[in-house]
């Protein structure tokens, strides 16, 4: 089933700065990228046609093209809602159906969950939403088609965004996807990534700084 997917990343270098306490600039960098990687390889794993990563940072770009993955290059960092409306717009202008939003901070995400994510609607218009951990967060979000309905990140984004689409007579759907649901942010999210993605990258280079000696109560 043919999705329009849009992953928007900000800038590398400045990413993920509640993590300070425990990694370093650098470090931060290359887990930003490396969650990135995998969640590009759960997308192409689930074979869900165009993806697109949203962002204007040279590296972000050839990381993308390195995977395969087209890009969307905005003109500023606006903010993960902005780039969002931007490729739902792109969605809309090229003709698709289906849209698919999600971060690049889902390390443990899998193709299976996204497949399931990515089918989770018919040909109606409709909306479909999969919760952070924390049941505040968005972490996904499908519509049909990509402009149903405006979306707006950043907690409580969840109920925010069940409250919009059901104003717009909508019924959404709910996935409570536990790999997608688990976005990085923070050190204790560091210790849930290692336990529930250990075969990805981004667990492996959190393996190899021994960033569990870091945390809080090690």
């Amino acid at each position: 089933m043919s999705v329009f997917v849009a992953v928007p990343v900000k800038d590398l270098v400045n990413a993920k700065q509640r993590l300070v306490a425990v990694l370093s600039a650098e470090e931060r960098r290359e887990l930003a990228q490396v969650m990135l990687e995998d969640v590009l390889d759960a997308l192409v794993g689930a074979r869900l046609a165009e993806i697109h990563v949203v962002t204007r940072d040279p590296a972000v770009t050839a990381l993308a093209h390195r995977h395969g993955v087209r890009c969307l290059e905005e003109s500023a960092n606006r903010g993960h809602t902005e780039a969002v409306a931007f490729a739902q717009h792109a969605a809309r202008a090229a003709g698709a159906r289906r849209f698919l939003t999600v971060p690049g901070d889902i390390p443990c995400a899998t193709a299976a969950e996204l497949a399931a994510l990515g089918a989770a609607l018919g040909d109606e218009p409709g909306v479909a939403f999969v919760p952070s951990l924390s049941g505040f967060g968005t972490n996904a979000v499908l519509l049909t088609p990509p402009d149903v309905m405006p979306l707006k990140f950043g907690e409580p984004s969840f109920d925010n965004h069940l409250e919009t689409a059901r104003g717009r007579g909508l019924t959404p759907r709910v996935l409570v996807l536990p790999g997608i649901g688990l976005d990085i942010d923070a050190p204790e999210d560091l210790s849930l990534l290692m336990e529930r993605g250990a075969a990805t990258r981004s667990a492996a280079l959190l393996r190899r700084l021994d960033v569990t000696s870091r945390l809080p109560g090690a």
